[in-house]
């Protein structure tokens, strides 16, 4: 499994975070939306600077090995992912989503998309 590097506790997080960013991708890309799944990313151990406690970095990469998408769990608890979807923005027609992302802390799990204009 790709995220074996993530700490047990901190695996069942991930998983809701990709569920968060699941759900927010189908409501812009509906049946086109990518599956996003924790297992497909990998995950690397990092150091926070500030405190010298372990976090965690994955990305997630396309069939072209080009990064896709990723997701960082801080030791603050704090954490924000993203993956890119670049489909229209529903009645917004000069507008595209780019990706959607997921943020928070300690259990509070925002959400949106992030948009770019067509030019």
């Amino acid at each position: 499994m790709a995220h074996s590097v993530l700490p047990d506790e901190m695996v069942d997080l991930g998983i809701k975070l990709c569920l968060v960013l699941s759900q927010e991708a189908r409501l812009y890309a509906h049946d086109k939306a990518p599956a996003i799944r924790l297992e497909d990313a990998s995950f690397t151990r990092v150091i926070d600077r500030t405190n010298g406690l372990p976090g965690y970095e994955g990305v997630w990469r396309d069939a072209r090995a080009q990064k896709c998408g990723s997701l960082t769990l801080n030791s603050d608890g704090s954490y924000y992912g993203e993956f890119d979807l670049l489909v229209p923005q529903p009645g917004k027609p000069r507008w595209f989503i780019e990706a959607v992302t997921v943020w928070g802390r300690d259990g509070v799990v925002r959400a949106e998309p992030r948009l770019l204009a067509a030019v």
